[in-house]
């Protein structure tokens, strides 16, 4: 089955990974949160190929997670931004560092990336909760259900 495929196919996590399923995609969406906006800086950043940037940052454009404007004229020069469709990937980013933490830093050789919360000041993390009783989610206690 090709990639373009996955996105007909009953399962979300098979359509999100339609779109997003290559390591490229994640890591410019990661890059887009980390302000980056500017095609050169992405590419400098990254170290990807033009043509392979031109290719991802198109796909995410065409599936609205990214939008692209115009900042100059002469030579033309564009912005890439995330949309809110883009923004609301945010707790997927979270989720990967977590993770990337926990399970891919074993011998404690990367430095750890660490949020924190704005407001209080405090360190935080990707805690998903029930939005009725506020329990923990966890694989023991939630079950999917196809509606």
């Amino acid at each position: 089955m090709k990639w373009s495929e996955l996105s007909e196919v009953s399962c979300p996590v098979a359509r999100s990974l339609s779109i997003l399923g290559d390591r490229w995609t994640l890591l410019i969406i990661r890059n887009a949160f980390m302000h980056t906006h500017r095609f050169d800086d992405f590419q400098t950043q990254l170290g990807m190929t033009r043509h392979l940037l031109v290719e991802r940052l198109n796909r995410l454009i065409e599936h609205k997670i990214i939008e692209k404007s115009l900042y100059q004229q002469l030579p033309e020069r564009y912005e890439y931004k995330l949309t809110e469709r883009g923004l609301a990937l945010y707790p997927v980013i979270l989720a990967f560092t977590s993770w990337g933490n926990e399970w891919m830093n074993e011998n404690k050789q990367y430095p750890v990336v660490t949020y924190f919360h704005k407001s209080c000041s405090h360190e935080t993390g990707l805690i998903m909760k029930c939005q009725c009783c506020g329990e923990v989610l966890t694989r023991a206690n939630t079950v999917p259900k196809l509606n």
